[in-house]
């Protein structure tokens, strides 16, 4: 993925770069859906109770690894808009470190009018799959400064 090279805040600035082309919501949901169709595959043997993101109303399960202080985050959703918005979730955070992940303040979902044109059910789905990846890092943290 070529998000996992760079910052959160180039990450961020390339979906805000996709979205600025795109001139309707209907445009705009389609890239959504779009992104979702290319996200990878969650295994089966991840799609486990314990990885669901309560808060959403669609399921979605979301499980994150941890290799040499980097956390790896994949996703998968039975709503395919949700989908897409996982996806663009990981473009951003997968492959940081725990303190990137907890201190991004993820501004893209703002800049691309996010959270104004989502409905309810889905803009707390979307921040409650931001709580729980940066849960995923603050455990991780934990775990390393305890060892």
């Amino acid at each position: 993925m070529s998000g996992l090279n760079n910052s959160i805040n180039e990450a961020e600035a390339e979906i805000i770069e996709a979205f600025s082309f795109l001139e309707t919501w209907d445009e705009k949901y389609e890239y959504i859906i779009e992104l979702g169709k290319r996200l990878p595959v969650l295994e089966d043997k991840h799609k486990l109770e314990e990885n669901i993101v309560r808060g959403c109303q669609s399921t979605v399960w979301l499980w994150a690894r941890e290799e040499d202080g980097i956390i790896y985050f994949e996703a998968d959703s039975d709503a395919i808009i949700v989908k897409g918005l996982v996806s663009m979730l990981i473009k951003v955070l997968s492959g940081r470190r725990a303190e990137d992940i907890i201190s991004a303040q993820l501004s893209f979902i703002d800049k691309i009018g996010m959270t104004s044109h989502l409905a309810q059910t889905r803009s707390n789905g979307l921040l409650a799959m931001v709580k729980q990846m940066k849960h995923y890092a603050i455990a991780y943290q934990l775990k390393h400064t305890k060892q």
